[in-house]
């Protein structure tokens, strides 16, 4: 192959290495530095360097963290992740800073104490500070705060000190945002910290973001630990969370709900349909169409989700009658369907009227077991021994004829007179309908959805 030269007076521009990046690095009250990060030479190695530059001494109390709004710090693990043209800012490194925020905290100046706490909710979001902070037990000494809250807002509030309002609401941010990097976990909180997260709920119901943060606090409880949940249900009740749903803010609905969910999803199988039934008395559902999805704003994916996740857990609550087939042999069961002809051809007559021959009643029944569209006239409690969906199919059809009686008597009548070939026979298609949206709502597939 011929060789071809480059003329003599161009010039080849080679590219930079793969391991070269081009940042510029911020230290207060100087000019920030240009220079090129060689990714293969060790952290430390670079941080010298720069400290160096600036006639910095202790080196390896600086750290390297990214000038944008996470703050977050670059480690050996995620140093990768620096682009060309970054803005990198030189600083204390993630122990110094955990140790003085650690400090700065139990000061005895509101205002520096504020202050701390401020900063100590944005850097808990950086999981190198988190780790370092928790290492000096930082946990305990947040959750003792916690515990004294109440009792110190009361009395600033009396010498007219609103700050204490958001020294609580960046001790439960901070609190959060550390609990989240799952380093920490969630069984060894006391039964005084959930007490006063509880009564947060109630307490301080108008401040928004001390509410919000006390509601994902329970939700995170109840998800990570069974002796949590137990906790929390005897301090929280569906009552207690209800006119959270009734405000205008979103996000505290979002996470009203996401506590619903939590308790719903973690209480025992005896307990779920009691608590179906609390939420029934106390109108959930209208709640939620009035507030929530009929409000005038658009409703968020995560609120999208939360919704999704209730209908869920409310639907497989029928389950057990969609796989209970019926036993022909039950008089209590029978009775649904003696039921359901009585609304239909005999709703002004007497339940117990029993006149006429045996023969010319159980004829009767058969004709009328016919008009209403069973399979087998002469039983029709046959047709309920196939589950998918077994008895959950008779609770619809009773609930329609009794609390919709006109329309269910119209539709049984019409089709009663109608050509076979055009008939659509109340039984049957009520229970295909059943079987079919059981199928379209995923009834009996919680877990697989859930997770």
């Amino acid at each position: 192959c011929p060789v071809v030269l480059a003329p003599k007076n161009s010039s080849i521009t080679m590219p930079p290495p793969a391991d070269i990046v081009k940042v510029a690095i911020e230290w207060p009250g100087a000019f920030p530095k240009l220079m090129e990060i060689d990714q293969k030479k060790p952290l430390s190695s670079i941080i010298k360097e720069v400290c160096d530059g600036w006639s910095l001494a202790n080196h390896d109390q600086f750290a390297l963290q990214h000038a944008d709004s996470s703050n977050f710090y670059i480690t050996e693990k995620n140093r990768n992740e620096i682009k060309n043209g970054a803005i990198l800012r030189l600083t204390t490194s993630p122990a110094q800073n955990a140790q003085q925020l650690h400090e700065r905290i139990q000061s005895s100046s509101m205002d520096a104490k504020l202050e701390a706490l401020k900063d100590l909710a944005n850097y808990s979001r950086d999981i190198t500070f988190a780790q370092e902070f928790i290492n000096l037990d930082g946990i305990s000494l947040l959750t003792q705060m916690v515990e004294s809250g109440t009792e110190r807002y009361q009395k600033l509030q009396k010498i007219m000190k609103p700050c204490f309002g958001d020294m609580l609401s960046f001790t439960l941010t901070a609190f959060v945002e550390l609990m989240d990097h799952g380093i920490v976990s969630w069984d060894t909180f006391s039964v005084a910290f959930i007490k006063k997260i509880a009564s947060y709920v109630n307490k301080f119901a108008s401040d928004i973001s001390i509410l919000q943060r006390s509601l994902a606090i329970l939700e995170s409880m109840v998800l990570n630990s069974h002796d949590l949940y137990q906790k929390v249900a005897q301090e929280i009740t569906i009552g207690q969370l209800i006119p959270h749903l009734q405000g205008t803010d979103q996000e505290i609905q979002t996470y009203t709900i996401a506590v619903i969910n939590a308790l719903f999803l973690k209480a025992p199988d005896d307990k779920r349909q009691e608590m179906a039934n609390i939420l029934a008395q106390k109108q959930l559902r209208s709640i939620i169409l009035t507030h929530v999805i009929r409000a005038q704003r658009a409703i968020n994916n995560e609120m999208a989700h939360q919704l999704y996740v209730l209908q869920v857990l409310t639907f497989n609550l029928l389950e057990d009658r969609m796989m209970t087939k019926m036993d022909p042999q039950d008089q209590a069961q029978r009775d649904i369907i003696f039921e359901l002809r009585r609304i239909a051809f005999d709703a002004e007559s007497e339940p117990n009227n029993s006149s006429g021959s045996m023969e010319k009643r159980k004829s009767m029944y058969t004709r009328d077991y016919k008009k209403l569209g069973f399979i087998n006239h002469v039983n029709p409690a046959m047709d309920f021994t196939q589950t998918p969906p077994g008895m959950l199919a008779l609770d619809n059809m009773l609930y329609f004829a009794k609390h919709h009686q006109d329309a269910y008597i119209r539709i049984v009548l019409e089709n009663s007179s109608r050509e076979d070939k055009h008939e659509c026979p109340f039984g049957r298609s009520s229970i295909e309908l059943t079987k079919m949206l059981c199928e379209i709502l995923k009834v009996g597939e919680l877990r697989k959805l859930i997770c």
